[in-house]
């Protein structure tokens, strides 16, 4: 009995690691978040295994009888759209709950959406605060003046339509000339990288649709 966390890509699917499709492959089978956006994947590289739907909203009514099919013998691999299972996607509940059963656990290494973003940034990378996807309502505001004051650099996630709002919010509490680097479609055809002052970049989306997926890299707070 295992369960095992395999990253996929983020946008190539020749990102894909040799290990991850052995992996998926010779699993009994495999947990999706969504199985439609996984059989693509699982379809290129010419794997069969069984798929089972995995999310955010049916994984507190499924853990427990996922963590008993472990139990009793069935080899699981969890997968997330893009990504690590677990950053900022379902994955936590399962291990915690395989962890608490004995329920052996590994997380294979690979992609990461923030990880490519923040090299590409430029800015400091020793150390650092991801933080994923800020609250969209209540605590929302508190969340973006604590990381006004963060000394590391900081690293959030956010979605096309609010990533405008997001950069005039962060103009309210962030002097407008500090760094940032926003990245988009990481890995795929379209990919961009944005650099600049925060100033400078909020006029950029205010005359520019965003589109994808974005990451965020804000600069730590001058000392």
């Amino acid at each position: 009995m295992k369960l095992f966390l395999v990253p996929t890509p983020v946008g190539n699917l020749g990102d894909m690691t040799y290990r991850a499709v052995e992996v998926l492959k010779s699993v009994d089978l495999v947990l999706a978040e969504d199985t439609r956006t996984s059989r693509v994947l699982m379809q290129h590289y010419g794997i069969d295994t069984p798929l089972q739907s995995y999310h955010i909203f049916n994984e507190h009514q499924t853990v427990n009888q996922l963590i008993e099919r472990l139990k009793a013998g069935i080899s699981m691999a969890l997968v997330s759209d893009a990504g690590t299972p677990g950053i900022c996607d379902p994955g936590f509940l399962i291990v915690r709950e395989a962890i608490k059963n004995d329920v052996e656990v590994e997380c294979l290494p690979g992609a990461t959406a923030f990880v490519p973003a923040l090299i590409d940034s430029g800015l400091p990378c020793d150390s650092f605060c991801f933080e994923g996807f800020l609250p969209h309502k209540k605590g929302r505001q508190t969340a973006i003046k604590r990381l006004a004051q963060e000394n590391r650099t900081v690293i959030v996630y956010e979605s096309p339509h609010r990533v405008g709002k997001l950069l005039q919010e962060l103009l309210l509490v962030i002097e407008p000339e500090r760094r940032i680097s926003i990245s988009r479609e990481i890995s795929k055809v379209h990919a961009q990288t944005l650099r600049g002052s925060l100033e400078e970049l909020a006029k950029h989306f205010e005359s520019t649709e965003p589109r994808g997926e974005f990451v965020i890299i804000i600069s730590a707070k001058c000392q």
